[in-house]
């Protein structure tokens, strides 16, 4: 990497959205300059961006709804070399859902490595194929720009035998149906905040609660995974925006045998129809039910509590014990009903919260006495991404 070539940029790219984050290389970690996403592809696609101190920097809309990845990409590079000046881009650095077996670290995008990718696209519809369309696209748009892909499984490599086997017939264990656990950048990044702020907590037993549209837990025990909740899929684990979370097998069956649905009509149910949406019938969105006086709004926010303090508990198998509970991601971070409520269910083990630095939205939020320290901390995946983005060019110069 030249000493010319300073700067990175960040790729999280979905079906609607694309959010994306430029890096200076400075002589520690990797430092944010702007921010700024791409939402509504497929409808109107905008875009607009902000810089380190959160003034706008700047926006631009798409008049066709059909807009690709392609065309957004190309037009988005000019943008971002003008707005570097005198800098230049050195990579770009992607979020990617999945890694399979075959990608345990972060690693350099090559031909090879996107044909093992697209075999992958099957396990994460919902993420996989858009994370790759990023990929091509700059690719397209700057064949000579590196790129580096992170995957959300990496981080889970480290769960032991029991904790990713099924019970299922080895043949298909050997070929891969496993659990291999997501969201791995942002467990990531809080392992490092732990060990940074609250290093006893950190060597100690930690489940944080990764809670958005998607939604997770895991296990942390000196900053290692050792189990959590989602499985071979992003479907598994605790009830998201639209997706169901874990479900007896026995309901896919019936669906298929006794109500006649579709492979693909029953991956739609599952993926985009179950969840908070489908509990309430009202809105995925979290900040709509808690704010909705529907009884069935409130039904999805009861059900999605109790199915995390439900997880909590099973998580402490693993861990032996609970020393400390984290909630981070969108929900995590922003909802303090959310965060009560949950707590409330876990009285018995100790746990109490602060109800004025929950509503405030403090990061710790236990209460004085609580046996079970409790914390809301804000993650940050696209720094993730740049860390080993960086880290992978200097193992590897350009």
């Amino acid at each position: 990497m030249t000493a010319a070539a300073d700067a990175l940029l960040t790729v999280n790219a979905g079906s609607s959205s694309i959010k994306i984050a430029l890096f200076a290389l400075d002589a520690g970690a990797p430092r944010r300059i702007l921010a700024g996403s791409v939402q509504r592809i497929g409808t109107a696609p905008a875009f607009a961006a902000h810089d380190g101190t959160g003034a706008p920097a700047g926006a631009r809309r798409w008049d066709r709804a059909d807009t690709s990845h392609e065309q957004i990409f190309a037009d988005l590079l000019p943008w971002i070399d003008a707005h570097l000046g005198a800098s230049r881009l050195a990579a770009a650095g992607h979020r990617v859902v999945h890694g399979g077996r075959a990608f345990a670290a972060p690693v350099r995008v090559s031909e090879r490595v996107l044909s093992g990718l697209d075999a992958l696209v099957p396990l994460a519809p919902l993420h996989q194929p858009h994370n790759l369309a990023a990929i091509r696209a700059i690719a397209a748009a700057r064949p000579a720009l590196p790129q580096v892909a992170c995957f959300d499984t990496a981080f889970h490599r480290t769960m032991p035998d029991l904790a990713r086997r099924f019970a299922l017939p080895r043949s298909l264990t050997d070929s891969g149906v496993e659990r291999y656990g997501f969201h791995g950048l942002s467990y990531e990044y809080i392992a490092g905040v732990l060990r940074d702020d609250a290093p006893g907590l950190a060597e100690g037993r930690t489940v944080v609660a990764h809670l958005g549209n998607g939604a997770s837990l895991c296990a942390l025990h000196a900053g290692r995974s050792l189990d959590t909740t989602m499985g071979f899929t992003a479907l598994d684990g605790v009830p998201m925006g639209t997706r169901s979370g874990a479900l007896d097998p026995g309901v896919i069956l019936y669906l298929q045998q006794a109500r006649g649905l579709s492979v693909s009509a029953v991956e739609d149910l599952l993926y985009h129809q179950s969840g908070l949406l489908g509990v309430s019938g009202i809105a995925a969105d979290m900040r709509t039910l808690l704010a909705s006086e529907d009884p069935h709004a409130a039904l999805a926010v009861d059900l999605f509590c109790w199915r995390i303090a439900r997880e909590t508990c099973a998580l402490m198998l693993a861990l032996g014990g609970l020393d400390g509970l984290v909630f981070t991601a969108g929900i995590g971070e922003h909802a303090p009903p959310v965060r009560a409520r949950v707590c409330a269910h876990l009285a018995w083990l100790g746990v109490t919260l602060d109800p004025d630095a929950n509503a405030r939205g403090e990061r710790r939020i236990s209460g004085p006495g609580s046996r079970v320290t409790v914390l809301a901390i804000p993650t940050d995946e696209e720094a993730m991404i740049a860390r080993h983005t960086q880290a992978v060019l200097r193992a590897a110069p350009a």
